[in-house]
């Protein structure tokens, strides 16, 4: 049987953005030291980043700031479904 010597790793993230990766790694059965793990192989495995990597321009950027912006407002009427919504459109 092999044993792995292990290594400590500090790294600054972003607090919210680590909040929401915990959230979604849990979500999938793992914590955040197992993800990164994945992350790391997969990268060496495929000798790249296991995704693609796109830049988006300042107007896409915007868009995407601006549905988050939304989201977090709660004065913003949310549908818990499309009748609802449809129902609301037509009021």
């Amino acid at each position: 049987m092999h044993t792995h010597m292990t290594s400590n790793m500090t790294i600054r993230i972003d607090s919210e953005l680590k909040k929401e990766a915990e959230e979604l790694f849990a979500d999938l059965g793992m914590n955040l030291t197992t993800a990164i793990n994945v992350f790391f192989r997969q990268s060496i495995r495929r000798q790249r980043l296991p995704f693609e990597v796109r830049r988006f321009n300042d107007e896409t950027l915007a868009a995407i700031e601006e549905g988050r912006r939304i989201a977090r407002d709660p004065g913003v009427p949310s549908y818990g479904t499309m009748e609802e919504l449809i129902k609301a459109l037509n009021e």
